[in-house]
């Protein structure tokens, strides 16, 4: 009996080990909603996960001091040059926006919305990368994502902050 037992337990683990087939990444839709997030994003073993850093918003304005609003813009234009350098730094591990399977996003609230995250923003930006809208084309591999407004950044000019998981078979 334990020989059997054996014999079969080696031959499940041999049998899995090889004779699994290579999952594809699976992005879970929210059901019954076309907001441009997944509910979940199933990742197999066979992908290859990278780390990216939260990146920071680039100075739109070089006229004014470096730690203030008017550096860096609005939320929206925040949120444009962050996802940009995300999307350049993507590119040059030679990964792509589709290949975001997380995303992180901290912003704080921006005093010309009464300290509120200006979530309406940030959206703006987003789509033009992510969902049904994005340009050039609609990028439907759509990421989990968390946002969070948070007291501040270590600029007192940044409203965004942005990690991302990429992954890749």
């Amino acid at each position: 009996m334990k020989k059997a037992l054996a014999a079969l337990s080696i031959c499940a683990a041999f049998g899995s080990a090889h004779a699994a087939p290579k999952a594809d990444i699976v992005r879970h839709k929210i059901p019954g909603s076309d907001f441009p997030i997944a509910l979940a994003v199933t990742i197999p073993p066979t992908a290859t996960i990278h780390f990216i850093s939260g990146q920071v918003p680039a100075v739109v304005n070089k006229d004014v001091a470096g730690d203030t609003l008017e550096a860096f813009g609005d939320t929206k234009t925040q949120t444009e040059t962050v996802l940009k350098k995300i999307k350049e730094i993507l590119q040059g591990m030679k990964l792509d926006m589709s290949d975001v399977v997380k995303m992180q996003v901290f912003l704080v609230g921006d005093p010309a919305k009464g300290g509120k995250a200006d979530t309406k923003g940030f959206m703006e930006a987003y789509t033009q990368y992510f969902g049904a809208t994005a340009q050039p084309s609609p990028q439907l591999n759509l990421p989990a994502r968390a946002v969070v407004q948070v007291a501040g950044l270590s600029n007192p000019g940044w409203l965004v902050e942005i990690e991302v998981v990429a992954a890749k078979k």
